[in-house]
């Protein structure tokens, strides 16, 4: 009873203990999930006419602003060495066009992106990367995939409210 009892203290121990070592990135895969689920919903709610709608001249149309979060996606993890799959063209992303085949794409790389986040390693975080726009550690990179979608978020709300979009988890 004794060895049994221990053995599975053990085990908790290292469950526990593995837990924490993936903190960061399983605190970020949660509250990227999130977001990017409800920029989902969004692009579910426009009609296709309004994928062409832009506030200005100049200004990412509907379609647009939901390429361009797929794409960053892709970008942000093949930074941090994490090549995008084999059949996603990253120069032919921005041509896509039909919102079942943006929505697709935006899902596709949603997936992708999440998967990254826990193929990072505890121990890889502090790594410097060269994103191009700035150097900063992979943790750093997490955050801002993270933070990339909700600032996409945040606009796709206002393009929304612009259109009499209502954001389907405010009906």
């Amino acid at each position: 009873m004794k060895k049994i009892l221990v053995t599975l203290l053990f085990l908790g121990a290292t469950v526990l203990s593995y837990g924490q070592d993936n903190l960061a990135q399983s605190t970020i895969q949660a509250v990227l999930t999130g977001n990017q689920a409800q920029v989902v919903q969004l692009a579910e709610a426009f009609s296709e006419e309004q994928y062409d709608w832009r506030p200005s001249e100049g200004v990412s149309s509907v379609g647009e602003a939901l390429l361009h979060v797929a794409g960053a996606n892709y970008f942000l993890a093949s930074k941090m060495g994490f090549a995008p799959p084999a059949d996603v063209d990253m120069m032919g992303l921005g041509k896509i066009s039909g919102k079942e085949n943006i929505i697709a794409a935006l899902k596709k790389s949603n997936a992708f992106a999440l998967e990254t986040i826990l193929k990072v390693e505890s121990a890889q975080l502090n790594e410097e990367v060269d994103f191009g726009f700035a150097k900063m550690n992979k943790l750093g990179g997490l955050l801002a995939m993270m933070e990339h979608n909700g600032e996409h978020k945040g606009q796709l709300i206002a393009y929304a409210r612009s259109n009499g979009v209502v954001p389907p988890w405010s009906k």
